[in-house]
C-alpha cells in the first residue's frame, strides 16, 4: 500500500519561504504522476503543482514563478519549494499520487485523479 507522509510545513511571515516535503513509500516514481495540493476551510481542494519523471512540471497560475516542485528518485521524495510566500498561500498542503499508470503526459498529471493522499502538512503565512 502506498505511504505518503508530508513534513515542512510551519508559519511564515509574507515573502518568506518554506520547503515541503513528501516521503513516498511503496510508490515507485516511475509508475506515478506526483502532485501537491492545498486546501483551505470551506473552499475545495486546489490543484498546486504536479509533475512525473517523464514531463515538465505544471503549476497553478496563482503560483507560477514562487513555487517549485521536485523530485528526487534516489529518495523517493516529492518537494515543493514556496518563496515569496504570500497569506493567501496559507492552507493544509497535501502530497498526492497517481497511479500505477503506464501513460504519461503533463496535461494528464495535471488533470488525473490521485488516488492516494498523505495527511497534510499546515503552512501559515502572516501579513
Amino acid at each position: 500500500q502506498v505511504q505518503l507522509v508530508e513534513s515542512g510545513g510551519g508559519s511564515v511571515q509574507a515573502g518568506g519561504s518554506l520547503r515541503l516535503s513528501c516521503a513516498a513509500s511503496r510508490l515507485p516514481f516511475g509508475n506515478y504522476c506526483m502532485g501537491w495540493f492545498r486546501q483551505t476551510p470551506g473552499k475545495e481542494r486546489e490543484r498546486v503543482a504536479t509533475i512525473s519523471i517523464y514531463n515538465r512540471p505544471h503549476y497553478a497560475d496563482s503560483v507560477k514563478g514562487r513555487f517549485t516542485i521536485s523530485q528526487d528518485n534516489a529518495k523517493n521524495t516529492l518537494y515543493l519549494q514556496m518563496n515569496s510566500l504570500k497569506p493567501e498561500d496559507t492552507a493544509l498542503y497535501y502530497c498526492a499520487a497517481d497511479g500505477p499508470r503506464t501513460v504519461f503526459s503533463g496535461e494528464i498529471c495535471w488533470s488525473a485523479m490521485y488516488n492516494s493522499w498523505g495527511q497534510g502538512t499546515q503552512v501559515t503565512v502572516s501579513s
